[in-house]
């Protein structure tokens, strides 16, 4: 027992002496341990080589991209496309957060110089008498309701959202200590993140698609399927919001925050429709769009425009088909997916070989050319061709289209899994 005391009481004495590392190098103690769960709803994609570019013969001869080798970090990617009730709990929280403020009181939690945030353990009360008169002003106007009907005015649904130009602070003029305020490197956006549900009638002429508009992103028979009518900017202003919303909770916690989630870039989006299979032109692996049955594999316009021969009409389902051998669901077809990359024809030729990304944040002065955004995977009203996982196609960034919606990527914190 007297050995046991000593040896204790030498350990303490240690341990007050140089922090306890007995003069050795043995880095910062105390930290948290660290295992990086799979986000919900995400697949893990590990690292690799593939060779990026068409698998196929050029057929419209485009000539936007050409066979190159390239190597992708791991990431996680969503395993289906954004579904309409997963943008609309964003769409909610963007309209709760505006009745939030207009109700102010308990509803608002005071940060001294900070200013003020939301309390969100403080419930709504949309039919409470002390409430109806101030939240009256997220509604239409009785003179633009129909049938009287008491609807929320989503012009009105505003988000706030910042970002940070990492490429600009990185430039060698901005990275002088004490001659640049780090706050000009941190940008702010302002933007409507309602769908664009009249997409589905000015994409077409001549062409009726009015119950569309009217039913497909809030009724509840379309929960599932992909969101349409957003734009490249809203499905940017989706990731951040998304990521904000995790890292609060994580912080309420006192957990470590994550990485942001984002739009994939061009290669990472290639790399996951492959599911590991190199130089397949297509996600299931085989040349052709029909499996040994006859049936076809997507959701696309087969044929001469026989759309329902492949089991669609519209979009469908979110997890229709069959997954690629990562696990994604609709990879080709259904709809296309906004990528993070902007859009240049020759950007193969001078793009690096080392996670390939090709990033411009368009300004509202610049010319039309300048804000195509990279779209892939083909859709529902598209033919075959641009089914293929190594076909490029573009849109611009301040467009919706009924037949474009995105999905998620968050990197992946480490070489791989196996190091945890």
């Amino acid at each position: 027992m007297r050995n046991l005391l000593f040896l204790f009481s030498a350990t303490i004495l240690l341990s007050s002496c140089g922090g306890g590392n007995r003069g050795q190098l043995v880095g910062t103690q105390g930290r948290e341990e660290w295992y990086q769960s799979d986000p919900y709803g995400m697949l893990f994609i590990p690292s690799g080589s593939y060779t990026m570019g068409p698998s196929d013969q050029d057929v419209p001869y485009a000539l936007t991209a050409q066979s190159r080798s390239v190597s992708v970090h791991a990431f996680y990617m969503d395993e289906t496309e954004i579904t309409n009730n997963e943008y609309r709990q964003f769409v909610d929280w963007v309209r709760d957060s505006l009745a939030h403020r207009l109700l102010g009181g308990e509803h608002l939690l005071d940060e001294g110089e900070y200013g003020e945030r939301i309390n969100w353990k403080k419930k709504i009360k949309w039919d409470d008498e002390e409430s109806i008169e101030t939240l009256n002003e997220l509604y239409l106007p009785e003179s633009e309701r129909f049938y009287r009907r008491k609807e929320f005015d989503t012009r009105k649904f505003n988000f706030e959202y910042y970002w940070v130009d990492l490429r600009e602070a990185a430039q060698r003029s901005n990275r002088e200590q004490g001659k640049t305020d780090r706050s000009v490197f941190i940008k702010k956006d302002i933007l409507n993140v309602y769908p664009d549900t009249l997409c589905w009638i000015h994409d077409y002429t001549y062409s009726y698609n009015d119950p569309m508009t009217t039913m497909y992103f809030w009724h509840p028979a379309y929960d599932d399927y992909p969101v349409v009518g957003v734009s490249w900017k809203q499905a940017r202003a989706f990731c951040i919001w998304r990521t904000q919303l995790l890292n609060s909770y994580l912080i309420t916690n006192e957990e470590t925050i994550v990485q942001d989630f984002r739009l994939p870039t061009e290669s990472e989006w290639e790399y996951a429709a492959r599911g590991g299979l190199d130089l397949s032109p297509y996600p299931w692996g085989g040349p052709y769009t029909r499996n040994s049955r006859g049936c076809f594999l997507g959701n696309f316009k087969p044929m001469r425009g026989n759309y329902m021969d492949d089991g669609g009409f519209y979009s469908v389902k979110a997890t229709s088909y069959w997954p690629n051998d990562y696990g994604l669901y609709c990879m080709a077809g259904n709809v296309s997916e906004w990528t993070r990359d902007a859009f240049e024809a020759s950007s193969y030729n001078f793009t690096h070989d080392l996670n390939m990304d090709y990033e411009y944040e368009a300004k509202d002065s610049d010319a039309p050319a300048l804000k195509r955004k990279v779209i892939r995977g083909g859709s529902w009203k598209d033919i075959g061709y641009y089914l293929q996982t190594g076909t490029r196609s573009y849109e611009f960034q301040d467009t919706s289209k009924c037949y474009i919606g995105f999905r998620c990527v968050q990197n992946f914190l480490g070489r791989d899994k196996s190091d945890f």
